[in-house]
């Protein structure tokens, strides 16, 4: 649909006999000497840094060339109402420099644009572009903090992003390499930042001398963390180039929308941190009790501006905030985090700095059963310039922390280094030897800048795009392991269970995608943009673009919950009972029939099975050099091949033996199908068998054992009574009791004679005579007694008198019931004991 369409022409400027070549957007020995001698560039293309051109807002495509915006809608293509390729440009005037990050608000109105140094947003137009005539749309736009972010006197931007929490999706927070983050309402003041944070302490003036490396007081990203009822949305995380972290709770947008099941959940949060230390007796807990009693009172102010009665559990609604005022001291900077074990260095790298970091939080909204496991499963993701990606598992959540001169021992925040991921950069470069120029190749990765990027549908899966292609991280499976421990721990206090699931898990999928490199050439196309559709519109899959304005696209696969939501084969089930398992339990011995198929279910060979639609061999994206010359076979190029044909011959290798296993399991399934047949069929026979001739014997059989069983069972009744007479021929003086009893039972029922009128059968036989005579003249008083109660209700009362009568038979009642209450007063003040008040027995019999 995208195929050679004119939006993904390059910018003015480039191509043409004119303009600069394509190889001045490739990433090469040549451009990067350049690019480190003329330094970042404010209007051209650079080579380096965070790069995002590409958004979608819903089905419209937006793409950034150089100066200039580009809109096109996908929907009229997808569906066929447009056959020309064509798009609009967005008329900014006020963009003049080259757009380098592009970031939509929640609501999609706005999107925000940030070049090297500058920073400015559009209002997107309406529905119904497309359809205009003229090329170009006029669109507003309107420059953020032109006094902070101007020239090259200004520090570089970093990163933009918009806040999901600002109210009407107009908060936008602009951090700077300097460590400040402004946060500016569009709707209120574009000029002047609401609030300013600071990452990076200003320098102290000091004549000795203090060695500080550079990198670390420079900002690479900053990420939003991620909760459901802890200090998680209130926290924001900031990777310096060094690869240290830091981070600021709490942190509110100015004017915020906040829902109100968040402030309900972070006030119980804090209610139970406070319960469980006023258990505790050690001599940390004057100083958490501080802590926590400013948190309390953070929480109560927030609750406060909740609108009145507003209570939990209720629906959640966002409402308006704004950051409470009642603590004066300003949010401490936490940090910079223990990452424990330290991260392992690759092989062959110096160490890059870290470029960008990503907060992961796998909640799902739906699952409220396994709450308490998943809100626990933080991860911090960062990246860095030599391929290494670093998983942090975030154990200790941060919380609430505020500057106190007082207490200066604070311990710094942990990160648990779950793995160190290696994308392969290192090692495919060193594949190529560097042309005459002498430039170390291995020299391309300072320019590198990996980003990451998360995928809208699946929360697990993390795309990671730089100067050599694009990765896929999929964190599925080690989600699944960190659950299914997480919930054998909880009933395991040892932690053996935690710790036998997490030796078990495999760790984070890594597939790569895309490569840009090319061997030949000694060169890259740098990947500049990527974007994953969520429109129902568009088919579910990833859009690429590369630094010399080439799309590709891959098809990806939706998965459902059910995948995640499966219970690990290796942990048993709480919730079988005994009785499920008692159920046609097998007797003891061998099994009457043994499958050939064994217990395990039958799981596909990696080879075959692609669960994601990913392809298993990158795409190769690689530019074609401009000058006509003839291609040379060279010692790298052969090596490539070699390296690719033996890939490709150990994959072929890895289908066949997939393909035999498969095989051989389908001749098994058929074996056991016939096995399972001939099996029935003497079942059938079995059944036949029992319905039939063995049914009558059976029979026969059973109605020989009756006789016999009456047979010994009179022989046993004589034998007891001779036994019984041989032991006491009398009668005891208990038996003899009995039977007079009996004697007596008897005359007082059927009475002395056959006239006894006192006895119960005469008596019971008048009562019966007169009930008869009685029962003709009962009837028709009841006749007539229904036909009085008729009359009645026909000429009574109005409603007005029965309400009347009502109201004073209440009034009445009440008095009765308030001198009852006297009555029994009185009563207890004597220590008298009165019966039950008419009105209690009168509901007891009811």
């Amino acid at each position: 649909m995208l195929e050679g369409h004119p939006i993904f022409t390059l910018p003015k400027g480039y191509g043409g006999p004119t303009g600069q070549s394509e190889e001045s957007l490739e990433l090469s020995a040549n451009t990067l000497k350049k690019s480190m001698l003329e330094g970042p560039l404010e209007d051209g293309l650079p080579l380096s840094g965070r790069r995002q051109v590409m958004v979608l807002k819903d089905s419209d495509l937006i793409v950034a060339a150089g100066c200039e915006l580009r809109v096109t809608s996908l929907s009229d293509s997808k569906l066929g109402r447009s056959t020309n390729k064509s798009f609009k440009i967005l008329n900014t005037p006020n963009i003049q420099f080259g757009i380098h990050q592009l970031a939509l608000n929640p609501s999609g109105k706005l999107i925000a644009v940030a070049g090297a140094y500058q920073v400015a947003v559009v209002v997107l137009p309406r529905a119904g572009y497309s359809k205009l005539v003229p090329s170009s749309v006029d669109c507003k736009s309107i420059q953020v903090g032109s006094f902070y972010h101007y020239s090259h006197s200004s520090s570089p931007i970093a990163k933009i992003e918009w806040h999901p929490w600002g109210e009407a999706g107009s908060t936008l927070m602009v951090m700077t390499v300097d460590g400040k983050l402004r946060e500016y309402d569009i709707s209120v003041d574009t000029e002047e930042p609401q609030q300013v944070l600071s990452f990076v302490p200003e320098k102290k003036t000091s004549k000795s001398y203090l060695a500080e490396d550079p990198a670390e007081r420079e900002v690479a990203s900053f990420t939003l963390g991620k909760g459901k009822a802890d200090w998680g949305p209130l926290t924001v995380y900031a990777v310096m180039r060094s690869g240290d972290i830091y981070a600021i709770c709490p942190y509110m947008p100015q004017n915020a929308s906040v829902p109100s099941s968040y402030v309900h959940a972070l006030e119980c949060f804090i209610s139970a941190k406070q319960e469980f230390l006023s258990q505790g007796t050690s001599s940390g807990t004057s100083a958490l009790s501080t802590l926590y009693d400013y948190q309390r009172k953070y929480v109560t102010a927030l609750l406060k501006q909740l609108p009145p009665g507003t209570v939990y559990p209720a629906i959640s609604r966002s409402f308006s905030m704004h950051p409470p005022m009642t603590i004066k001291s300003q949010p401490m900077r936490q940090g910079p985090f223990l990452l424990q074990p330290s991260p392992r260095s690759l092989e062959d790298s110096e160490g890059g700095d870290a470029t960008d970091i990503a907060y992961l939080a796998f909640i799902r909204d739906d699952d409220d059963e396994d709450a308490g496991e998943t809100e626990r499963l933080g991860i911090v993701i960062v990246t860095h310039q030599d391929g290494k990606v670093d998983v942090c598992l975030d154990v200790e959540k941060v919380e609430a922390r505020w500057e106190n001169k007082q207490d200066k021992s604070q311990d710094l925040p942990m990160l648990a280094v779950y793995e160190c991921i290696d994308l392969g950069l290192i090692s495919m470069l060193k594949q190529t030897y560097p042309l005459s120029s002498g430039t170390p190749i291995l020299d391309l990765l300072q320019a590198n800048h990996p980003v990451l990027s998360m995928d809208p549908i699946h929360d697990d899966t993390v795309y990671v795009y730089h100067a050599f292609g694009v990765h896929v991280l999929d964190f599925g499976d080690l989600l699944q392991c960190l659950t299914n421990g997480l919930r054998a721990d909880d009933d395991d206090d040892d932690g053996v269970a935690l710790n036998q699931a997490l030796q078990k898990s495999a760790g984070t999928h890594v597939v790569p995608l895309l490569n840009t490199y090319s061997v030949d050439r000694r060169c890259s196309n740098p990947i500049i943009a990527i974007s994953v559709p969520n429109d129902v519109y568009l088919s579910y899959s990833i859009l690429i673009l590369t630094s010399v304005f080439r799309f590709t696209s891959f098809p990806l696969n939706l998965r459902t919950d059910l995948s995640l939501s499966r219970t690990a084969p290796d942990l048993p089930d709480q919730n079988k009972t005994s009785e499920t398992e008692d159920f046609l339990a097998p007797i003891e011995g061998p099994s009457a029939y043994i499958s050939l198929l064994g217990t395990e279910p039958f799981v596909p060979p990696p080879a075959l099975s692609r669960p994601s639609g990913l392809p298993s061999n990158p795409r190769i994206v690689v530019g074609t050099p401009n000058t006509k010359t003839e291609f040379v076979l060279t010692p790298e190029t052969l090596r490539y091949l070699g390296s690719t044909i033996e890939g490709l011959t150990s994959q072929i290798h890895e289908v066949i033996l997939a393909y035999k296993a498969t095989e051989v399991r389908a001749e098994l399934q058929a074996k056991e199908f016939e096995r399972q047949q001939q099996k029935c069929g003497a079942m059938l026979d079995l059944i036949e068998q029992l319905g039939g001739s063995r049914n009558s014997e059976v029979k026969e059989r059973l109605e020989r054992i009756r006789e016999e069983y009456r047979a010994l069972a009179s022989r046993l009744d004589h034998r007891l009574q001779a036994l019984m007479q041989q032991a006491s021929p009398k009668l005891s003086e208990y038996e003899t009791k009995w039977f007079e009893e009996l004697r007596r039972m008897k005359a007082e029922i059927a009475g002395a004679g056959r006239y006894d009128e006192q006895s119960l059968a005469a008596r019971t036989s008048l009562l019966k005579r007169e009930y008869d005579r009685m029962l003709p003249s009962l009837s028709g008083m009841a006749a007539k007694e229904a036909e009085r109660k008729k009359h009645l209700n026909e000429s009574g009362l109005g409603l007005s008198q029965a309400f009347q009568f009502g109201g004073r038979s209440n009034q009445e009642r009440t008095k009765i019931a308030e001198l009852e209450e006297e009555i029994v007063k009185m009563a207890s003040k004597l220590e008298l004991s009165l019966a039950r008040p008419p009105s209690l027995r009168e509901s007891q019999n009811d």
